[in-house]
């Protein structure tokens, strides 16, 4: 498990880092266990009668942040403004809000581009700052992360939520604890200690002797093991999250092959990488039974999803080697690999996995097992040739995997896009999905997207991953879609 990579909130969309920080900032709504929106700093919200292309929030009262400072209508319109400037990580969660302001002390207004039924999804990681705060510290900007910029955001926080920053060590350990002037009621959890164990090993043995309480990402080869164990309780369930390797498709030369130009660029080379992956032997050997298999990367949780698309084919390694030959590659190539070894489940195995399979086809693929740290920063800086990545959908919309990872890096879009995938006809498709009002045009359009991204090859699925959380017998926690668990949730039996 690994930890959070900053304690900025608007620098790294990350899992592990919101969930380190939504114990100490909060949303205006957040998302239950069951995927439905609930309040958060916002009670209510809704769209402005006369405007269509307005939301309205009307904000919590009497909610204070840690340092004692009032919660305002002025807090949410400076977030607004500091997580839509392009050091943010999550600006194109935003990529349609024209602006936002202040009506009155506890109520906002959040201005569209057009009508966009669906934006309340896009808030669940939006996290809340205090203007005054940011202010004074010189914070107005999020800390550009990929660039490795230090900012007093990234080891200091003032949120409103309900645990307070005690003290940070990265990598090593941070301490939170109550927030005893929280609005809600008081969780039975009054200290956090989040320690990182990078090692699966370390981290069920750190468990079995009492060490840490619960283990958030239990190795696949351990569940049955602990299952068995007296003394500990596991729980299981599906994580809103798809696993996928990924190419640079746009550039002319690749600095890592060995042919001297792009094979990727190639139809032909796309669909024998695709042709070359087994999925289910990935299933079977490395992820011991803990995955769902999939042809597309995205999850179930997620609308637009469907059989057809989730639908998969055997590997065909004769069929493979001669798309190479037709491509040019009789005697395949060598590319530089990409992964991380510390933040999906057993991410350098499923790596290490697929360089045996494409070997089959002549293809070497040379592995660079790297920490996240460094994996996810290369990819934004398109700095890598051939990767794997992992995505979560916090919207539970196909939209916000395609202004992430398909839509060409322009503005808030295509932050992620690390295949330098670019079809303005797909742009003009995704970009529409922010407005568009009829929901079954909408979906229309989504479901054409996938046709193309699908046919292009553009990202090639793995599987989707499944959560086991083990806990101490007396503690209760169950499994959250988005990998993210609360403390505030925890119950004790």
């Amino acid at each position: 498990m690994g930890d959070a990579l900053t304690l900025d909130p608007h620098s790294a969309n990350e899992g592990p880092t919101s969930t380190l920080l939504h114990h100490i900032y909060e949303t205006l709504v957040t998302r239950a266990n069951d995927g439905s929106l609930e309040p958060g700093l916002a009670t209510e919200w809704s769209i402005h009668p006369d405007d269509p292309s307005v939301w309205v929030f009307k904000l919590r009262e009497g909610v204070k942040f840690h340092d004692g400072a009032d919660f305002t209508a002025e807090d949410v319109v400076f977030s607004m403004e500091r997580v839509r400037k392009e050091s943010s990580d999550f600006k194109g969660l935003h990529s349609a809000v024209v602006g936002a302001e202040v009506v009155d002390n506890y109520t906002v207004h959040i201005k569209m581009s057009g009508p966009s039924p669906l934006y309340v999804q896009n808030l669940t990681n939006f996290f809340i700052m205090d203007k005054g705060w940011a202010e004074a510290n010189g914070v107005e900007t999020p800390q550009d992360f990929k660039a490795g910029e230090e900012k007093y955001t990234v080891r200091n926080t003032n949120g409103t939520g309900p645990y307070t920053l005690v003290s940070r060590d990265p990598e090593v350990r941070t301490v939170l604890a109550l927030n005893p002037n929280h609005w809600a009621q008081p969780p039975q959890v009054t200290e956090i200690i989040y320690t990182p164990i990078k090692e699966a090993a370390t981290r069920v043995a750190a468990l079995l002797s009492g060490e840490v309480d619960f283990v958030q990402d239990v190795p696949v080869q351990d569940i049955s093991r602990l299952e068995q164990t007296a003394g500990v309780k596991v729980t299981t369930g599906p994580e809103n999250r798809s696993i996928f390797f990924a190419y640079d498709m746009g550039s002319d030369t690749l600095k890592s092959v060995s042919t001297g130009d792009n094979p990727f660029k190639k139809a032909e080379v796309r669909e024998a990488f695709a042709l070359a992956l087994d999925r289910d032997a990935i299933m079977k050997v490395v992820m011991r039974g803990q995955s769902q298999p999939s042809g597309v990367a995205m999850p179930p949780f997620v609308n637009g999803w469907t059989e057809a698309l989730h639908a998969y084919g055997d590997p065909d390694y004769d069929k493979a080697k001669g798309l190479l030959a037709e491509a040019g590659y009789p005697d395949g190539f060598s590319v530089d690999f990409h992964c991380p070894n510390d933040r999906y489940l057993n991410d350098e195995a499923i790596c290490q996995a697929y360089v045996g399979m494409l070997g089959r086809i002549g293809v070497k693929a040379n592995l660079v097992s790297q920490s996240r740290t460094i994996h996810f920063p290369a990819i934004q800086n398109r700095e890598v040739d051939f990767y794997l990545l992992g995505w979560g959908v916090p919207t539970f919309d196909s939209a916000y995997v395609f202004d992430f990872l398909v839509h060409s890096q322009e503005d808030a879009r295509g932050g992620w896009n690390g295949s330098r995938y670019n079809n303005p006809e797909v742009d003009a498709m995704i970009k529409s999905l922010a407005t568009e009002t009829d929901l079954e045009k909408r979906n229309a359009t989504i479901a054409a997207i996938w046709d193309k991204v699908q046919a292009d090859r553009v990202l090639l699925a793995v599987h989707n991953q499944l959560l086991a959380y083990a806990v101490k017998d007396g503690i209760s926690l169950d499994v959250h879609p988005e990998n993210q668990p609360k403390m505030t949730t925890v119950t004790f039996d």
